[in-house]
């Protein structure tokens, strides 16, 4: 090895090392200093002749019958001996030597390096010489993940092994690794660096701790503090939430804009979620002396004129004794209005709570959804409805509508509250739902209110920090849960949970976990399924009695429109309905495009007890229509082998109101006043009278009447079925109702004079 060539040198005998003499026939300690020193000077040139015949005869003498003074113990193989002192000349005797002289290797010193031109940053005091909360919530940075930088040893190598802070050092976006970091929980929330950026602890190590960081990390170094919090990452419930928009991370984002002055976002910002100034006239539910426990409703505050009341609620790991309550008046978030005991100590509490984002909120109980999820689509309200409480999917390539219906369900639902997390998708769409929704209305007890004071918007765009899209998904699920919990129907949208699984690839990545299919991580369909599964029906905690339901719709973004795509099979084999949009539609304007072929819910049968109380021709309907549709496409097939003239007249009814309802039912002209929103009983009419036509159509051919002359006398009637959806909902129910109660008198008088023919 390059600086440990050995060296020779020659050790006394151990007669010698007893101050024995030796012979004239012995190797004299000079020679044996000289000989050491010829050796070491090259190993490959050949001893002198006098040297090398004088260690032949003493290697050929018999050793003494005498016992050995015995070795010190423990001797290294490799040690440093001075050089021994001549011995004294004794006669010539050549029996009297003991055994031949032994050779040893010396570990050379190292040649001295050069120090590097650089230094490392100042170290931080140890733990040890911390005071107080200091000695348990600090470490120090100790690499960061990516490109490399290689940094010379500070020490020479046969001296201590070298620090941690002598290794190599990798240097890149979202990964950090800290050390003196004993302690440390899994998912604690850490702040790095100067600017303490918000970061999770994501893997420990020994005191080593693997952080993913939500912010940039440029500008971050080695040896740079790392600040522990003590708490997981969490989220602020309260009055506020709505009418709001945040970041991943829930900062929002119009305070930061405020107190920044700028359109970036700084780094290390800090800014509350719930304004802490801003007073709300709370009311007491309860009084001094009740007992409460975790989820109870203690108090409403005025949430704003859409949702006009918003519950207390008692963190659901506390419960005791109210010992003092304000009365009615108007609070911040943070003041301290309520005063528990319980086992002797006493704990008070304001109207705002904390909750990890990764910790579904316990319930009572989890009931079977049976209400349907109204979202304003013919199509999807129709063919392939959700319930509240439901998980639905869509999978779509580029260009082909995702958005416009994830946004067409935030703005139409007939949930209570909507939560829309725009998670890796562009920042434009995120500015269009700004735009739009303080715009759009709904009729609230017969007054206007804007759809955006119901809403909460969760923005971590495109150009945002990777690592807080994996956030931000979270965030949103907790928020919905928290209205969930007051009894609301709530309707999350993630848009797109490909974008998240795309952050977890690259975390992944950097951490040099096993990757599986396409790179995903063998965790990708764990990951989903705890994201999907806190949807659901609930009974939530404490009392009064209170059942509310989160909806998850979560768009997924296909490379290609595959969805053989590793993300798009997990999530299929998670959700229970599939709303599937086709590119050759979108190309063809065909909007919504969802393919009726490929789509499917497992909820129909479900909601048929519901339709059997409002609408009781509804599910029979549906199945008339999923037939029909189902029989144009063989008949398609059909056609383009033999032509359109070789079928049958019932055939020909049947590909001609296949194309009817593809047109006039199936698409929809989300940005129409007439046609953006398709309520339940209009949709039920318009298949009333498109299906009567169909059956009258097939009656007359049956009596011997050609389609073609039915058709060409029923031209006005056929313009009519396709004018059905040009009717405003906002005409009210019953104006609208006596329309198409017309239109079918119309129908039945026209089919019977022309079977009079």
């Amino acid at each position: 090895m390059l600086g440990l060539r050995p060296r020779l040198k020659a050790r006394p005998s151990l007669v010698e090392l007893n101050g024995g003499g030796s012979t004239a026939d012995a190797v004299s300690g000079d020679k044996l200093d000289k000989l050491g020193n010829t050796a070491a000077s090259s190993t490959t040139s050949p001893l002198p002749a006098e040297l090398d015949h004088e260690i032949q005869i003493a290697s050929s003498l018999p050793l003494p019958n005498t016992p050995n003074t015995p070795s010190t113990p423990n001797t290294p193989p490799y040690t440093s001996t001075s050089p021994s002192p001549s011995p004294t000349p004794a006669p010539s005797t050549p029996h009297l030597i003991t055994r031949a002289p032994t050779i040893i290797l010396h570990e050379s010193t190292p040649p001295a390096k050069e120090p590097p031109k650089y230094s490392l940053p100042p170290k931080m005091p140890p733990n040890a010489q911390a005071d107080g909360a200091e000695a348990e919530h600090h470490g120090k940075i100790y690499s960061v993940s990516g490109c490399v930088i290689e940094l010379q040893p500070l020490q020479p190598p046969h001296r201590d092994p070298p620090k941690e802070d002598d290794l190599l050092i990798r240097c890149y976006s979202p990964v950090v690794v800290a050390e003196d970091m004993i302690g440390v929980a899994m998912y604690e929330l850490v702040k790095v660096g100067k600017d303490q950026l918000v970061g999770e602890v994501i893997r420990i190590n020994g005191d080593q701790a693997t952080i993913q960081v939500y912010e940039e990390t440029a500008g971050v170094t080695v040896g740079d503090p790392v600040l522990r919090t003590g708490k997981p990452l969490s989220v602020e419930l309260g009055p506020g939430l709505l009418n709001n928009i945040y970041d991943g991370i829930q900062r929002p984002l119009e305070k930061i804009a405020e107190s920044s002055k700028s359109i970036y976002i700084p780094r290390g910002v800090h800014v509350p979620a719930l304004d802490r100034t801003k007073q709300w006239e709370f009311t007491p539910q309860m009084k001094v002396g009740d007992h409460i426990s975790g989820g109870d409703v203690w108090g409403t505050v005025f949430e704003n004129s859409f949702i006009s009341t918003h519950k207390i609620l008692f963190p659901p790991r506390a419960r005791g004794t109210i010992t003092k309550i304000a009365d009615k008046g108007s609070f911040t978030v943070d003041e301290k209005i309520l005063e528990v005991e319980f086992d002797g100590k006493k704990t008070e509490y304001g109207m705002m709570q904390t909750w990890p984002v990764r910790v579904p909120r316990p319930t009572t109980e989890k009931k079977s959804a049976d209400g349907p999820f109204v979202v304003g689509q013919r199509v999807l309200d129709a063919l392939f409805p959700s319930v509240q409480g439901g998980t639905v999917a869509i999978p779509g390539a580029f260009g082909c509508g995702k958005t416009v219906i994830s946004q067409s369900v935030s703005k139409f639902s007939n949930s209570d509250v909507i939560v829309y997390v725009g998670c890796g998708e562009r920042g434009n769409e995120m500015a269009e739902v700004l735009k739009d929704f303080p715009e759009l209305t709904i009729d609230v007890d017969g007054r206007k209110e804007p759809i955006m004071k119901r809403t909460t918007l969760i923005a971590n765009t495109s150009n945002m920090p990777v690592a807080a899209r994996e956030a931000s998904i979270y965030t949103g699920i907790t928020v919905a849960e928290y209205f969930r919990d007051q009894g609301m129907d709530v309707a999350m949208m993630a848009d797109s949970s490909s974008r998240w699984a795309e952050a977890l690839r690259e975390i992944s990545g950097r951490l040099g976990e096993m990757p599986a299919d396409q790179g995903f991580p063998a965790y990708l369909g764990a990951k989903l399924a705890s994201f999907y599964e806190r949807a659901g029906k609930v009974q939530s905690l404490g009392s009064p009695e209170r059942e509310g339901s989160v909806s998850v719709v979560g768009a997924v973004s296909p490379p290609g429109g595959d969805f053989s795509d590793p993300v798009t099979s997990s999530t299929l084999g998670i959700v229970q309905v599939f709303w599937g949009l086709d590119k050759k539609l979108a190309q063809r304007k065909h909007f919504p495009s969802i393919n009726t072929s490929v789509s499917y819910s497992k909820y129909t049968t479900v909601l048929d007890k519901w339709y059997e109380k409002s609408y009781p021709d509804f599910p029979r309907l549906r199945d008339r229509i999923k037939q029909l549709l189902s029989d144009s496409e063989e008949l398609d097939q059909v056609v383009q082998l033999v032509g359109k003239s070789a079928l049958s007249d019932p055939d020909k009814i049947t590909l001609d109101m296949a194309t009817l309802i593809k047109e006039d039912f199936l698409q929809q002209n989300g940005y129409s006043d007439y046609d953006q929103f398709c309520p339940i009983w209009k949709t039920e009419w318009m298949m009333k009278l498109m299906m009567g036509f169909h059956d009258e159509a097939q009656k007359a051919v049956a009596q011997g009447q050609s389609w073609a002359k039915v058709r060409d006398a029923t031209q006005d009637l056929q313009g009519e079925l396709r004018s059905l959806k040009f009717e405003l909902p906002s005409d009210g129910q019953e104006a609208v109702t006596k329309k198409y109660e017309g239109i079918q008198q119309q129908m039945l008088d026209k089919f019977a004079s022309v079977m009079d023919e």
